[in-house]
């Protein structure tokens, strides 16, 4: 069974988790190295996603499909 725990890694590289996992035997795991928290309200998706979406955002198409709504001609 796949699990997802928040930890955190020191400068020394040591991963620090906050709960107790007992294994069975040692495990493989992947860890993403995250940017410090900023003080922000936004949620960290809508930030990563930003950039690729806005790809779509920009086509002509885009700015067609939704003219119908735009306040100012």
């Amino acid at each position: 069974m796949i699990q997802t725990v928040k930890g955190v890694i020191d400068i020394h590289g040591n991963v620090k988790l906050p709960v107790d996992i007992r294994l069975p035997a040692g495990r493989r795991a992947l860890v993403t190295v995250l940017d410090e928290e900023v003080d922000s309200d936004i949620p960290e998706t809508a930030l990563l996603s930003e950039t690729v979406l806005s790809e779509d955002w920009m086509r002509d198409e885009e700015e067609a499909a939704w003219q119908h709504l735009q306040t100012e001609q």
